[in-house]
Parts: structure tokens; sequence; C-alpha cells
């Protein structure tokens, strides 16, 4: 098993930082009853210059503000001591490249009133691509995104997660790499923790808010498309049409921009090498490490 944390490792608990294993969380806790939490995950690097640097730090804790707003969670921080204390547990954790995970919990509480007060822990960890580095076969899972006509979809809340586990667990049990969620009425949604581009004909496509946690790596994206000139269309699609795509990719903090192999044991036709999903995933490592991208590295067919 991966181990997150061990007897020297600090983390952040409500202003003070701590051992990880001298941390304690009440076994009465909301959150941990009623799945009553917010978090985020954010990475740093080192970029080009030397310098440890968070990507898009602001705009991660003003989604954890907003998620914590939109399901009734008190929020008494700013972003810069949130952010002064993610380098802050960079720094006491010796650590230069990592994943960040800021978690907003809730006291003892039983009762399904809305939380009165909250709990902000942030730790770290290294840890590579989440979805690995290679091409992913991927499979429709007979799980949906839930109705969000029934929970705030673009909260990042963790009780939401349990329909990824569902949803990714049924794909790895059946000898996938991972899933494919669609919405209510039968639409391609995201992935169990990425969003989801395709790319057909010199232009891509990717499913509008709505269904979906609208990603900060997905937004990262756009711009990126934007910049390199990439005709880009947000709207709805079944995964007949993401079948005769040309290739697509899953993008998302946590696995970062990775090629797609096949869909339901179709595969792509285009080679992901020259693909511009190739090119997005340089242009975006690039990006990251704050170093200037050179759009002729990747020969797009």
């Amino acid at each position: 098993m991966y181990s997150y944390y061990n007897e020297n490792t600090i983390i952040y608990v409500d202003g003070e930082y701590k051992k990880a294993t001298e941390a304690k969380i009440d076994l009465y806790g909301q959150s941990l009853h009623y799945g009553y939490a917010v978090f985020e995950g954010i990475r740093a690097y080192k970029t080009a210059s030397g310098e440890v640097k968070i990507f898009k730090a602001e705009e991660h804790f003003d989604r954890f503000r907003r998620s914590c707003e939109l399901i009734h969670m008190p929020y008494n921080y700013t972003n810069e001591e949130l952010i002064t204390a993610c380098y802050k547990v960079l720094e006491l954790n010796n650590m230069q490249e990592a994943y960040i995970r800021p978690l907003a919990y809730c006291p003892p509480n039983m009762t399904l009133k809305a939380a009165s007060e909250m709990n902000v822990m942030i730790c770290a960890w290294e840890w590579g691509a989440y979805l690995g580095e290679k091409l992913l076969r991927v499979m429709t899972s007979s799980y949906q995104r839930p109705n969000p006509k029934a929970f705030k979809i673009e909260s990042k809340s963790a009780g939401l997660y349990i329909n990824s586990i569902l949803a990714s667990q049924e794909a790895k049990s059946k000898g996938f790499d991972e899933a494919l969620l669609l919405d209510l009425e039968g639409y391609v949604a995201e992935g169990p923790g990425a969003n989801i581009f395709f790319e057909k004909d010199g232009k891509l496509v990717t499913p509008p808010p709505g269904a979906i946690l609208p990603g900060i790596t997905r937004a990262t994206v756009i711009e990126l498309c934007e910049e390199l000139n990439i005709p880009l269309e947000q709207r709805l699609f079944t995964t007949d049409e993401l079948k005769t795509a040309d290739c697509a990719f899953f993008c998302g903090t946590a696995a970062e921009v990775v090629g797609l192999e096949s869909l339901d044991g179709q595969a792509f036709a285009k080679p992901w090498a020259s693909s511009l999903g190739k090119l997005l995933q340089q242009a975006y490592k690039a990006r990251v490490l704050e170093k200037e991208f050179d759009r002729s590295s990747v020969k797009v067919a």
C-alpha cells in the first residue's frame, strides 16, 4: 500500500504545524459520518528556474472556498494564509515536487444541519501522475454522474467521490484502466477524477459545465488551445460519437494530461504521438514547469 506519510511528516491543522502521526480527528465528526467535507488537489513543481511553485494556487483556493460555500460550510480563511501554509508544509517536509491536499472538515454533529464551524488540514506527498504515463483502456461505466438537481456538482465535496470510487472500481474489476461516466441524459460527462476531451478533424470537443466538475486543469487546457490556435467546442456528445474520434484524453491535477488508447475495447485511430492531445500534454508540462514551449516538438498529423 502507498504510504502518504511517515513518522516525520508534518501537516497543517487549523493554523498549527504538527506531525501527521500525532494529529487527531473526532470519530463523531459530521464529515466522517456523512461525507460532509470539501477537498482540493493541487500540485507543486520545481520550475525551470529552480524555484518551487504551486500551480494555480489562487484558482484552487478560490474553488476551495466556493465549494464550502455551496454546501453551507462556514469559511473564515483567506487564499493568502492557506497558500502560505501550503508552501510551509512543502518546506517542512523538504519537498520540491508534490501533490498537496487541503481538506475542510466538520466537528462532531450527528444531525443533518449545516455546520456552524469547520477545520482545515493541509498535507502533501510525492505522487507521480495519478493514472500513470501509458495510454488508458477505458470503459463506459454503468454508474452515472449524480443529478445536478440533487447536488451542487461544481462543489468538490468528499461525499460525491463515492460515485467515482464505484465507477473506477467497476472498470478495474473488468480489466480496464479507468471508467467514463455519462450524465442522466446519456451524454458523456467525465472520468471518475478527470475531465475528457476528444479530437476530430483537427478540432477538440469537451463536455460543457452542468454535469461535470469544471476542472482547473481543464481550464488550463482551454487556455492552451486559445494560445496554440486549436479550435475547441464545448458541447454535449454521446459515446457513439466519441468512438469515432481520432483520439481522446483525460486531464486533471492528479492525472495531468493522459491519452486514451480505447473506449469499450474500440481503439482510437490516430497515433497518440501525432495527436493534439500529445501537443497539449507537452504544452501543459511546459506551462507548469514555466518553460518555453516549442510547438514544433510535436508533429501533429
